[in-house]
C-alpha cells in the first residue's frame, strides 16, 4: 500500500473515530440526561417507598409507652386511698334523707259563733302571746250576760228570804207548838165542864130543867170533844219543830244552790263573751287564715292555725342503722332549703315501734305470703344552734341528718 492511501485511510479512519465518538458524546448525553431523569424518578419513588418502609421499620422496632399504665396506676392507687379514707371518716356516721322538720302547729278555732267584726292578723303575722288575733259580734252575749246578772239577783234575794224565813222557825215553831199545847188544856178544861153541864142536865129532875138546857148542855159537850181533838191535832203538828226547822234550813240550801246555779250561769255567759275576743295562745306565725271581716265564724271551726318557734327534727332511720344510735348524741344537720346552713343538734328520743306500728291498717304479718321489709323508726332531734331565729325554719321540710355515733 502506497503511504498515501494509508495516509488517507488512517485520516478517514480518525475521522470516522471523531464522529462516532461525537455521536457516541452525544448519544452518550442524551442517555446520560434520560438516565438522570429516570433516575431521579425512580430516585424520588424509592425515596417514598424508602420513607414509608422506614416508617413502618420505625412503629415495629419503637418500644410502647408505659405513661398510660402509670396514670391508670396511680388513679387506682387514689381511688383505694379514698375509699379507704372515706370510710375511716364514715364509720361513725349515720345518715338519712327521710328526715323533715316538725313544730307546733296549733289549730285556732273560736268556741263561740258569731260574724267577724274585727281582724288584727294576716297570714304570716308574728303574735305574742295574749295578743288580740279576732273579734266576733259580741252583742248577743252581753244580752246574755246580763240575763244571766238578773237571775243571780233573784236567786240571792231567794236565799236572803230563805234565810229570814229559817231563824222564824227556829222561833215560831216551838211557839206554835207552847200555843197549841195550851189550847189542848183549855180544850179539856172546856170538855169537862161541858160534860159536868151535860150530867147535870140529864140527871135532874125534868120538872126542873127545860129541854132546851138539856140539848145545850149536850151541843157544848159535844163541841168542847171536838175542840180537843182539834187541839190535840194541832199539838201534833206544831210537835214537828225539828222537821219544821230541818225544812226551813234545807229551803236555804235549795236557795243557796240557785244562787250558786245563777253564778255558774253569770260566768258562763262572761266567759262566752270572751271567747267573742280570740286571743294568741303562745307566741308563733299565723298560718292558713280562712277566714276575714263578715264571716261567720260556727264554733269549732278552724280559722287559722298558729305555728310555734319551737322546731324540731324528725328522722326516719333504717332499723339497720339504729344498732350503735342513742340519745344524746350529736347530730349535724343539713337543710335542703339552706345549702349554706349548717344546724347542731342532738338525738332526744327513738320511738318505740316503727312506723308501720302506728298505721290505721297495720301489716298482718301472720297471714299470707311474707315479704321482709326494711323498717324505718322515728328519731326526734332537738336543734342545739345554727338556726337563724329571724328565719327560722318552715314545717315539713327536707333535712339530711348525720348521727355521730359514739
Amino acid at each position: 500500500m502506497r503511504k498515501d492511501d494509508q495516509d488517507t485511510s488512517d485520516r478517514g479512519g480518525e475521522d470516522d473515530r471523531k464522529s462516532d465518538g461525537g455521536d457516541n458524546r452525544q448519544g452518550g448525553d442524551t442517555s446520560k440526561r434520560s438516565d438522570k431523569k429516570d433516575a431521579g424518578s425512580g430516585d424520588k419513588d424509592d425515596d417514598k417507598d424508602g420513607d414509608k418502609d422506614d416508617d413502618k421499620g420505625d412503629d415495629k422496632e419503637k418500644p410502647k409507652s408505659r405513661w398510660p399504665l402509670v396514670v391508670l396506676g396511680i388513679v387506682v392507687v387514689l381511688i383505694v386511698i379514698g375509699g379507704v379514707f372515706y370510710w375511716y371518716t364514715n364509720r361513725d356516721l349515720e345518715s338519712t334523707d327521710d328526715a323533715y322538720t316538725e313544730g307546733n302547729a296549733v289549730s285556732i278555732t273560736p268556741k263561740v259563733s258569731g260574724y267577724v267584726v274585727e281582724r288584727r292578723v294576716d297570714d304570716n303575722s308574728p303574735v305574742h302571746a295574749g295578743e288580740l288575733l279576732l273579734r266576733l259580734d259580741p252583742r248577743d252575749y252581753v244580752t246574755a250576760r246580763d240575763q244571766a246578772r238578773a237571775n243571780l239577783d233573784l236567786a240571792r234575794a231567794q236565799l236572803a228570804s230563805a234565810q229570814v224565813q229559817l231563824q222564824i222557825t227556829r222561833v215560831q215553831a216551838p211557839a206554835d207548838l207552847q200555843q197549841a199545847q195550851a189550847q189542848l188544856q183549855q180544850s179539856h178544861a172546856n170538855q169537862i165542864n161541858a160534860q159536868r153541864e151535860y150530867r147535870r142536865q140529864h140527871n135532874v129532875d125534868p120538872r126542873a130543867t127545860t129541854q132546851t138546857s138539856v140539848d145545850q148542855a149536850s151541843a157544848q159537850f159535844l163541841s168542847s170533844s171536838a175542840s180537843v181533838n182539834a187541839s190535840d191535832a194541832q199539838v201534833r203538828i206544831a210537835g214537828l219543830v225539828p222537821q219544821n226547822v230541818k225544812a226551813a234550813e234545807d229551803t236555804v240550801k235549795q236557795r243557796a244552790a240557785q244562787v250558786a246555779q245563777a253564778e255558774a250561769n253569770l260566768a258562763q255567759a262572761e266567759l262566752n263573751l270572751s271567747y267573742t275576743q280570740i286571743r294568741a295562745p303562745q307566741d308563733g306565725l299565723v298560718t292558713q287564715r280562712n277566714v276575714d271581716v263578715g264571716t261567720y265564724a260556727q264554733a269549732g271551726q278552724q280559722v287559722f292555725y298558729l305555728v310555734t318557734p319551737n322546731v324540731w327534727v324528725v328522722a326516719n332511720f333504717k332499723e339497720t342503722q339504729l344498732a350503735r344510735m342513742r340519745p344524746g348524741q350529736a347530730v349535724t344537720i343539713r337543710v335542703d332549703a339552706y345549702p349554706k346552713l349548717k344546724l347542731n343538734a342532738h338525738i332526744e328520743s327513738i320511738q318505740q315501734g316503727s312506723g308501720a306500728r302506728f298505721t290505721a291498717f297495720p301489716a298482718e304479718n301472720a297471714t299470707g305470703n311474707f315479704v321482709k321489709i326494711v323498717r324505718r323508726v322515728p328519731v326526734k332531734m332537738t336543734i342545739d344552734g345554727g338556726l337563724d331565729p329571724r328565719v327560722g325554719l318552715p314545717l315539713g321540710i327536707s333535712v339530711e341528718p348525720t348521727v355521730k355515733l359514739k
